[in-house]
């Protein structure tokens, strides 16, 4: 490159980022005061952002400028202390440099030879990982986008033991004209682990579920279900149920997984739940999940690391591999560890550099503290509803959900209902604090969810006032 060009590059390049560094300082700052989200419309954003594809090109610092200008009302504050909504993680300040590492070196963790670093560091994070929730240190594994996706790598796995099992390779020959490969699992099935298993093929509409009344799914209906299929199934436990917080009895699913005469293949969607094992105070909500044959969790919920990350274990490692081995003369000659071998992705962002980083910096103890810390605050905020009147705890809450309802004399269900879809809007425009809505037993409820590593008992008591003030006016 030609010196002068050399040059101005690099000055383009130390104007973007050092303007990157400025928007991002700010908006961090700002987390603690900052309101959680303006909830602007659809047409609000489209206004703001649409525009034809620009014929000229423009100064990239100034780019930035304009766009978080134009984009500032849809930018949620979910990173930071008062956002409660679905599952979401904060970002450790360790875990934030690290991404942002990793996006200036820019390396394809896909195989070894496109980056040993990456590779090296992922292989670090997944034993650090398995040590860190008392899995068995010789499971294989991966990082992946989040627990969709590593549920998806289980499941993959699952299928390709399941054809083993009826004699045909499912990777490599489909499913077409083979016998078919049963799953069971409860009605609190998560959506995420419904659409892999329509992604493979199996349909997810043909989940055989189990009642499961308080969250946790009914091991006596689990195992008549199981008792009707003859061939090889695939059980889907939940160490964490979405809703409300509650484990299903896993050592119990694993016994029906031992019992079964067809064979069965034990897959746990541990999205959030699989951290109560960094706690002596709940590793007992997941007891018996060493024995599961995959488990699938989300690296940006409680590890509080960027968007998007999560990991899969899976007990075989040679049917992980065997799911997922392909070759072609472009990918030889790497003398190590090729992550592709193990997820559907060939080219992947190094997720495990930002992972490396909070583990590092939080270590064993920092994560234990974290865990406890949220629980703390969950359990504190379940106590308040229960507690005030005009309030309703919808179930126990055993982790870090908080699933809950206003409830007025006089009112039916369906107005009910209403009342509280409206204040789940209202708690989001007033914006204090983010809460989102669900369906639990057939009834309106809202949930809380607490696993953000800045969140303090003061935050709590700004999420009571404004859901005291939201049902005060309602």
């Amino acid at each position: 490159m030609h010196k002068g060009i050399e040059s101005t590059a690099a000055a383009v390049t130390e104007r973007a980022i050092g303007r990157a560094h400025a928007l991002a300082s700010s908006f961090l700052a700002s987390l603690p005061e900052r309101l959680v989200s303006h909830v602007p419309s659809p047409e609000e954003m489209a206004t703001a952002l649409d525009e034809p594809l620009p014929e000229t090109g423009s100064d990239p610092a100034a780019v930035l400028d304009e766009w978080f200008t134009r984009a500032e009302r849809g930018i949620t504050a979910s990173p930071g202390p008062r956002f409660f909504g679905f599952v979401n993680g904060g970002v450790t300040p360790a875990a934030l440099a690290g991404d942002w590492l990793a996006s200036a070196i820019d390396q394809n963790a896909g195989l070894w030879a496109s980056s040993p670093a990456a590779a090296q560091t992922e292989l670090v994070v997944l034993r650090w990982l398995k040590d860190l929730f008392g899995l068995p240190a010789e499971w294989s594994g991966a990082m992946t986008s989040g627990a969709t996706m590593a549920n998806l790598v289980g499941l993959i796995a699952a299928r390709q033991w399941a054809g083993q099992c009826l004699g045909f390779d499912a990777s490599g020959d489909g499913l077409a004209g083979h016998p078919p490969i049963h799953v069971v699992s409860s009605t609190e099935i998560h959506l995420s682990a419904r659409k892999c298993l329509g992604t493979l093929g199996f349909g997810r509409n043909q989940v055989r579920k189990a009642a499961a009344p308080g969250g946790s799914v009914d091991i006596a209906a689990l195992a008549e279900l199981l008792g009707e299929i003859s061939g090889p199934v695939i059980i889907v436990g939940n160490a964490g149920e979405v809703n409300t917080g509650h484990f299903d009895d896993l050592a119990a699913l694993a016994d029906l997984r031992d019992a079964h005469p067809g064979g069965a293949w034990l897959h746990v969607d541990g999205a959030f739940g699989l951290f109560a094992g960094t706690s002596p105070r709940f590793a007992h909500l997941s007891l018996g999940i060493e024995r599961a044959d995959s488990v699938a969790s989300d690296a940006h919920k409680w590890l509080n690391v960027p968007y998007d990350s999560g990991f899969a274990f899976v007990r075989d490692a040679a049917i992980l591999r065997e799911a997922f081995l392909t070759s072609g003369e472009y990918v030889l000659g790497s003398a190590g560890w090729d992550p592709f071998t193990h997820v559907p992705e060939m080219s992947r962002r190094f997720r495990a550099l930002a992972a490396w980083c909070a583990l590092k910096a939080f270590g064993r103890e920092g994560y234990r503290a974290l865990v406890e810390r949220c629980v703390d605050n969950a359990a504190a905020f379940a106590n308040w509803v229960e507690a005030t009147p005009g309030l309703e705890l919808m179930n126990s809450a055993p982790l870090n959900i908080v699933c809950f309802r206003i409830i007025r004399e006089g009112l039916d269900r369906a107005a009910t209902d209403d009342l509280n879809r409206a204040a789940v809007r209202a708690i989001q425009i007033d914006g204090r604090a983010f809460l989102t809505g669900t369906l639990w037993h057939g009834h309106a409820a809202i949930r809380a969810a607490f696993d953000n590593w800045q969140t303090t008992l003061q935050d709590v008591h700004i999420l009571q006032f404004a859901v005291t003030r939201v049902a005060g006016l309602l």
